[in-house]
């Protein structure tokens, strides 16, 4: 929260906590980045992998692409100049839900099976005769590890997601999304993909709807904000 924000309002309560004011010039670049990056993924997925083996990994990485310019959109609307109303102001913080929670949770579910089938890739990996193949094991798990710092991100307050829901809830969330990706991954390693599909179908609807609580929730309070927000003295 900046030094000159208000946390009384004029009715003598406290003001909602707003997240801080971020660069929008930066999460356009992200979505720059996450636009490109899961379709590229993607791409090369469907090139080099085993059909039989991708689950919903494509799916993941296009949704994750689709909501990167979804997110783009509402970081478009942000505005706090003249003729600004409560939506415009909350824009960057919605767009960064989306991408957030839409385009990061999603790609990071995709990695793991991802990662395994390009590991394992018949075509980028043409061994010469008498050559032996050996398996990777337990490194084929390092990309998977983006996770954690996620995580990081998430329950140290960096997340927007921080700012609209308790922190409780914001744990239980943040490890339920921990939960379904590691749950979703082995289903996939096992070639059980139908539960895998279950498992993936309940964690992106379940981000949806902490999304649409997210933003409509943020609005919620900007309009609390800006109604008791005490009007500085003109200089």
């Amino acid at each position: 929260m900046s030094k000159d924000r208000q946390t009384i309002g004029t009715d003598g309560r406290p003001l909602p906590i707003m997240p801080p004011e971020r660069d929008v010039r930066v999460w356009a670049k992200l979505v720059r980045v996450m636009f490109y990056t899961p379709g590229f993924l993607a791409l090369l997925l469907i090139k080099s992998g085993d059909p039989t083996g991708f689950g919903v990994s494509v799916e993941l990485l296009m949704l994750a692409s689709v909501s990167a310019i979804v997110g783009g959109l509402f970081v478009g609307t942000y505005s706090s100049a003249a003729g600004a109303d409560h939506s415009s102001r909350i824009g960057t913080w919605s767009g960064s839900l989306v991408i957030e929670l839409l385009a990061v949770v999603p790609i990071l579910c995709a990695i793991p099976s991802l990662f395994h089938e390009l590991a394992n890739s018949k075509l980028l990996h043409t061994l010469a005769p008498g050559a032996v193949d050996v398996s990777l094991g337990a490194s084929e798990l390092l990309p998977a590890m983006a996770i954690l710092p996620f995580m990081l991100y998430q329950l140290a307050g960096f997340g927007t997601l921080h700012y609209v829901v308790s922190k409780q809830a914001n744990w239980i969330i943040n490890i339920g999304i921990l939960g379904f990706i590691v749950m979703s991954t082995v289903a996939n390693r096992n070639g059980n993909f139908t539960l895998e599909k279950a498992l993936v179908s309940i964690l992106v609807i379940s981000m949806v709807i902490v999304v649409f609580y997210g933003i409509l929730k943020l609005r919620q309070m900007q309009v609390t904000y800006d109604a008791n927000c005490p009007q500085k003295e003109p200089k």
